[in-house]
């Protein structure tokens, strides 16, 4: 069996992550009783919370079907980051994320679900029945996640509607765009070591000794005053 998945675990941390890169389910998961189970038992070997790194096209929707429920059960936290893009059926996988979040440069795309159909005109009749029916599914991952109205969710799949990250956090597709750690750890040392509180302080240390010592301690307190309004 090829899978389209791949775990791996954090020894420092223990946070497990999947990956989740190309076409979700090459072989459709229609009647197929290995490959579910066998995602089942790799996303239960383990506990806690797990990151998800999407990559994917989309692909088979009843897997995708599945894969969201098994991730929406899952007890632990489910942190998805998209660092490429979440197309069609990856995108409703997305939405089992517990945290959404994507790359500046990553994208999303919704659009309606697609099939092949063969016979008369009662046989075209029942595939547009069923892709209806398989949209209304799809658009129950969207509105839960979202919030959006179904109408509006409807209408984005009509237009394959693609997304950018902004675009995504805007229509509640996504919650946040991936950080650089490292130069947000930078910032913060940044703004910590330019305080004003920290400079008014230091300042205070140094001119205190030079004032006049007085037993009201005006002088001191009037400047103290005066440089709070500076921290302010």
């Amino acid at each position: 069996m090829k899978k389209f998945w791949n775990w791996a675990r954090d020894d420092n941390t223990g946070v497990r992550t999947l990956y989740l890169d190309g076409v979700i389910a090459e072989d459709s998961w229609f009647d197929d009783d290995v490959t579910p189970k066998a995602f089942k038992a790799d996303l239960n070997a383990g506990e806690g919370d797990i990151v998800i790194w999407v990559n994917s096209p989309g692909g088979d929707c009843i897997a995708a079907s599945q894969i969201y429920a098994m991730l929406m059960d899952y007890k632990g936290t489910v942190t998805v980051k998209i660092d490429g893009i979440a197309a069609s059926a990856a995108s409703v996988i997305a939405m089992a994320g517990t945290t959404v979040l994507m790359a500046p440069t990553a994208l999303m795309m919704v659009h309606n679900p697609l099939t092949v159909a063969i016979g008369d005109s009662e046989e075209m009749k029942k595939a547009i029945a069923m892709l209806s029916e398989v949209k209304e599914s799809i658009i129950n991952a969207y509105e839960i996640k979202t919030g959006q109205s179904r109408t509006k969710l409807s209408h984005l799949m009509d237009a394959e509607t693609w997304l950018n990250a902004k675009k995504a956090i805007e229509l509640g597709f996504a919650d946040g765009i991936l950080e650089d750690e490292k130069k947000r750890s930078q910032t913060e040392d940044f703004t910590y070591a330019f305080s004003r509180r920290a400079v008014t302080n230091s300042l205070l240390d140094k001119v205190k000794p030079k004032l006049p010592k007085e037993n009201t301690g005006t002088p001191i307190e009037s400047l103290e005053k005066r440089l709070s309004l500076i921290q302010h």
